[in-house]
């Protein structure tokens, strides 16, 4: 009769790794109010990115990759905060950054956003107010953030006519290799096959260990239940050899998605 891998060694390939639950990161400085109100004060989307990149650069960082859908989130953090009045992170309801810009469909690894009220004389005077504020320096100079949206508007506020300006930056989760989460199905499919497989063979394995054929026909019954064994076996070590390799294939794209993943 054929040999039958060892099955043990098989049983080793069921630890698969899946992909590792990415914490989703959110960098949320408290909101920064001017000290002062310029009698002209004008923001803008472009110029506020701008002014956020020349910042980067000077501090030997890529600038950020201007993204519609970043803007979209922003503009409708800014819009929030007139229509119910507030000013911070988190809405009266609880909806947090990371729930608005999941909402417009921005899929991330990590993101983060910085708020300003006040009527800043102009984008210079906005982004060099963050950059002396400590936790949105960070925000505006994290490495891992690769884009931005802005959104900046006037409105009523308390009463009063007033610039907000919003920044959400990320890093999506398309940066890192995606994973062909097929072969896990595959794998998992023909472990499944390969556990059946080696219940039909230990079952046989007995049948043929426990026969002792004494005529003709037990004799041809015998030889057909090891012709029967064989085949089986054949199946069963063409099948683990396959499981090798997928797995070998899958566990190479998990560790290339997790190390971009939690990459700093």
């Amino acid at each position: 009769m054929q040999q039958v891998l060892n099955w043990e060694s098989v049983k080793k390939l069921q630890n698969l790794p899946f992909i590792e639950q990415v914490k989703r990161e959110v960098n949320m400085p408290g909101g920064l109010r001017s000290e002062r109100d310029a009698p002209d004060a004008y923001l803008t989307r472009t110029g506020v990115i701008e002014w956020t990149n020349s910042q980067r650069v000077e501090n030997g960082l890529d600038p950020l990759q201007e993204n519609s859908v970043l803007n979209a989130s922003a503009q409708k953090k800014l819009e929030d905060m007139f229509q119910k009045q507030y000013f911070a992170h988190d809405a009266p309801d609880g909806t947090t950054p990371g729930d608005i810009i999941e909402i417009v469909g921005y899929e991330y690894i990590t993101t983060g956003e910085n708020l300003a009220l006040g009527n800043f004389a102009d984008d210079q005077e906005l982004v060099q107010a963050w950059m002396d504020s400590p936790g949105h320096r960070e925000n505006i100079l994290k490495d891992r953030y690769q884009e931005i949206g802005v959104a900046v508007g006037k409105g009523i506020f308390d009463g009063e006519e007033v610039w907000i300006a919003v920044q959400h930056f990320g890093k999506p989760l398309t940066s890192c290799p995606g994973v062909d989460e097929s072969l896990r199905t595959q794998i998992d499919q023909k472990t499944t096959q390969a556990e059946s497989l080696q219940q039909e063979l230990d079952t046989l394995k007995q049948e043929l260990e426990n026969s002792d054929p004494q005529t003709e026909e037990e004799a041809k019954a015998h030889n057909d239940k090891v012709d029967e064994y064989n085949t089986k076996v054949a199946q069963y070590n063409a099948l683990v050899q396959e499981i090798k390799t997928i797995t070998t294939d899958y566990n190479s794209q998990v560790n290339a998605f997790n190390s971009c993943a939690n990459a700093e």
